[in-house]
This record gives structure tokens, C-alpha cells and sequence, in this order.
């Protein structure tokens, strides 16, 4: 199926918009900040300056939402194309929109995977399941920043080398010096099921020209996103992903293999008052170079606030919004990912990751989406209990790096 991308006069239009007024939003907000900045040089403290900073500071967050959120308006692909198997898109409108199950039943062998028992429901079909990957991958950050990898197993498994591949230098015709056996760690990554359930009236499924299949991807895709983001973010692997603050965290300096090293702010729960971008500096060489080249920050829109305001020596904001739709803001250079799941600066956790995340952190999609349709349970209302099956972990303790809001 070939999908179309591309804008609408309206969404573009829509889009310009948006990005004008948060252009005009940063540049009052970079004004009443350096009031605020100025008065406290001062040692004046204004209580309303404060008020009025975090008010557009607010009004920024709001309105990079609303730029994300046309965003994805403009990602969903249009309707229409060619269909490459017609009889299997058949036999799943006819379940989707009516319960019969016959057709997908006797489709068991061919492109479409195999059928199973009224009670398990029906593995959709790849166009299905590829809306609702392209769905969440719009819509998750760590999917936009992390290697996926499909596989056909429950779980998969990955030998990595601790210290680095083994090798050396000789010439042409010189005997090859023996190398050090490389130290293998073996990496396991198990998928646990993610569900959702959506709800549809009858007469959205009665309704011909209705694009079910982009309904129940767009249904299921913040459900998906939001529970994958945690996960991603904090689980811990039982059942689901292993996030990224789940794993031992270990100051930088006695950083060692199967941990994730940390950056100290200086500051017990926040960052240093005299000199805040210290430790984000610090935080951005903390990887070796050849990972940061393709790294980028990650941090949830309250951390982003507080990071929003500070300067550099020479008096220039660390954070610019995105130059152009569809690209991230940036700081210090790197670009950002909000994630609601990372802490507050307020904690003493970490607040801040940063590093090359597609080396560093891989997700596991098995194949295959499945979908229950349940009539029963929530007259009038036909439920679609939708599950995948994903796993996800560190496969690079040096690729990621954190800031910890904490004195040491």
C-alpha cells in the first residue's frame, strides 16, 4: 500500500501559523527573563517578573504541544491506494466491522497469518499492523531515538562485546598477532504484551467509507505510546521493557560495564545557582566521541522549563526551538525529547539522559498485532481488545549518559 504523506494547503498553513506564534512567545519570554536575571544581579527580588516568566514559559510548553499535535495530524497517512492483498483486507473489514471471522479462517497459509480461536482473535494483517507502528512511532519519543528491531520470538537475544571487538595492525604478509578473547556479556531481551482496548459504535463500523484500520491505529497509539514511554523510562523488566533508570547508577568516574554513569549537578535536587550549564557540559563529553555525534537529550517539559532559562557565558539562550516544522528544539547544539516518565529536577534522581540512544538502548517488536472483537462486554459499545508484544533494554552501557540532581 503506498501512503500519502504530504500536507494539506490547511495543515501547512496551520503549521506556520503555530510555529510564528511560538517564535513570538520565545522572544517575550527571553525579554521578561532577562528582566529577571537582571533584577536578582540586583539583588532584587520580583515576584511578579517571576510570575510573568513562568506564565509564557507555560505558554511555550502549550505551544509546543499543539505543534506536535499537528505534527501528527499531518503524519497520518491519506486514504486510498492500491491494497496488495485484497482478499486478506476483505476477510479483515468483514471481522473488524461485523464479527465474521469465517473469511479470515479460511485464509490460514497464505499472507495472512494463521487464524486462531474466536477467544484469542485474529493477528491483523501487515497493513494494519504497519499503521500502528507508524502510528507509535510518531507518537512515542524513545521510538524516534532508539534502534527497533522486529523479531518472530518471544524474546531475543544479544552477545555484545564488554571491552570492545578484539583487533590489531600487521602488514601484508606478517604473521597476525594473537588477540585477546574478546569479553562477551550476553544480552536477553524478553517481550511482554501491551494492550489496549478501544471502543467503536455500530455505526462507525456500518459506515463504508469509514478507514477502521486508521481508526484503530489512531485509537491505540497514545494508549501504546504513553505505556511504552514508561516503560522505556522506568521498567523494570518483568513483564515489560527495562527503562533506562532501572539499571545501577554509578558516578561516571568508577563507571563500569552494566551500569549507566551519572553527572552530579553539585546541587542536592537541582542545579548549581552560580553556575547551572556546568554540569550539563559535563553531562554532554561525558561520552566518548564517537557517540556523540548521533546524541541527542532526553527529559520531561518541567525539567525543560527550568533548562529553558538559563545562559551561556557570553548572555546566549542554551535552548532554541526548532528552526524549521518537524524538527526538534535544541540544546547546547543537541536536539530534545520530551518524555514525561523522566524525573522532576526537584528529585534526587536523574533528571536528564543524554547519549547516543539508537546505540544504546534497542526496542523488540514481535510480529504480529492481535485483535479480539468483543460485542458483550460494553453494549451498545464494540470493544477491540488490541495487544503486541514488545521488550526492550540497554545494549550499550557507554552510549547513555545522566544528569543526577544530586550534591555528589
Amino acid at each position: 500500500m503506498s501512503d500519502s504523506l504530504t500536507q494539506t494547503p490547511t495543515q501547512t498553513k496551520d503549521m506556520k501559523s503555530a510555529h510564528t506564534d511560538f517564535a513570538s512567545t520565545f522572544q517575550a519570554f527571553k525579554s521578561a527573563n532577562d528582566e529577571r536575571l537582571a533584577a536578582l544581579e540586583q539583588k532584587q527580588s520580583d515576584g511578579l517578573l517571576t510570575d510573568k516568566v513562568d506564565r509564557i514559559n507555560a505558554a511555550l510548553d502549550a505551544q509546543s504541544k499543539r505543534i506536535e499535535n499537528l505534527s501528527l495530524t499531518a503524519g497520518r497517512p491519506a486514504m486510498g491506494g492500491d491494497v496488495t492483498n485484497s482478499e486478506a483486507k476483505s476477510a479483515w473489514s468483514s471481522y473488524i466491522r461485523t464479527g465474521d471471522g469465517s473469511e479470515l479462517a479460511s485464509l490460514e497459509g497464505k499472507s495472512l497469518s494463521s487464524s486462531v480461536d474466536a477467544e484469542g482473535g485474529y493477528v491483523a494483517p501487515a497493513e494494519t499492523e504497519s499503521r500502528i507502528d507508524r502510528a507509535l512511532l510518531s507518537a512515542s519519543p524513545f521510538r524516534r531515538i532508539s534502534t527497533i528491531r522486529r523479531v518472530g520470538a518471544g524474546y531475543f537475544k544479544k552477545p555484545v562485546s564488554a571491552g570492545g571487538a578484539a583487533s590489531g595492525w600487521a602488514g601484508e604478509t606478517e604473521a597476525r598477532v594473537e588477540t585477546d578473547a574478546p569479553q562477551l556479556e550476553l544480552l536477553e531481551f524478553p517481550a511482554g504484551e501491551l494492550y489496549a482496548m478501544p471502543a467503536a459504535t455500530q455505526t462507525l463500523l456500518d459506515d463504508g467509507v469509514a478507514d477502521v484500520d486508521q481508526w484503530l491505529a489512531d485509537e491505540v497509539r497514545d494508549v501504546f505510546a504513553a505505556q511504552e514511554t514508561a516503560a522505556f523510562t522506568l521498567g523494570d523488566g518483568v513483564n515489560k521493557p527495562r527503562g533506562i533508570l532501572d539499571y545501577i547508577q554509578t558516578a561516571e568516574s568508577a563507571h563500569n560495564w552494566g551500569s549507566l554513569g551519572y553527572i552530579a549537578t553539585g546541587t542536592a535536587g537541582g542545579f548549581d545557582g552560580e553556575a547551572p550549564i556546568d554540569a550539563i557540559m559535563d553531562l554532554i563529553y561525558a561520552p566518548q566521541t564517537r557517540y556523540r555525534a548521533g546524541a541527542s537529550f532526553l527529559m520531561n517539559r518541567r525539567t525543560l522549563s527550568e533548562v529553558r532559562k538559563f545562559k551561556d557565558a557570553d548572555g546566549n539562550y542554551i535552548w532554541q526551538p526548532a528552526a524549521e516544522a518537524g524538527q526538534p528544539s535544541t540544546l547546547l547544539g543537541y536536539s530534545v525529547n520530551e518524555a514525561e516518565d523522566m524525573p522532576d529536577v526537584a528529585s534526587e534522581d536523574a533528571a536528564i539522559a543524554f547519549g547516543d540512544f539508537r546505540r544504546g538502548y534497542l526496542i523488540i517488536d514481535r510480529q504480529g498485532v492481535r485483535v479480539l472483537r468483543d460485542p458483550y462486554s460494553a453494549k451498545p459499545y464494540v470493544l477491540f481488545y488490541t495487544t503486541k508484544r514488545v521488550g526492550g533494554g540497554v545494549q550499550d552501557f557507554n552510549a547513555i549518559k545522566l544528569l543526577k540532581c544530586s550534591a555528589a
